[in-house]
């Protein structure tokens, strides 16, 4: 939850939240055939543009570069 003590606003807080389920759908092997573009916005992302530049941001890795790498169960 975002806090004042911690510094997190709440549209940061947002963010990563979303940034987070994102990365859960693309790992997933069941949505595979989703898009990523679906994938954003299922996640709560209007602006694939942005969805991206914050995803590598948070990631150091583009969504394509999740979603074929390997899995490890």
């Amino acid at each position: 939850m975002p806090n004042a003590s911690d510094g997190t606003t709440f549209s940061e807080f947002v963010l990563d939240q979303r940034l987070a389920r994102a990365h859960g759908l693309l790992v997933d092997p069941r949505r595979t055939g989703r898009s990523i573009s679906t994938i954003a916005f299922e996640a709560g992302f209007g602006d694939l543009s942005y969805f991206n530049r914050a995803f590598r941001r948070r990631y150091n890795a583009t969504p394509s570069d999740i979603r074929i790498a390997p899995r490890r169960f």
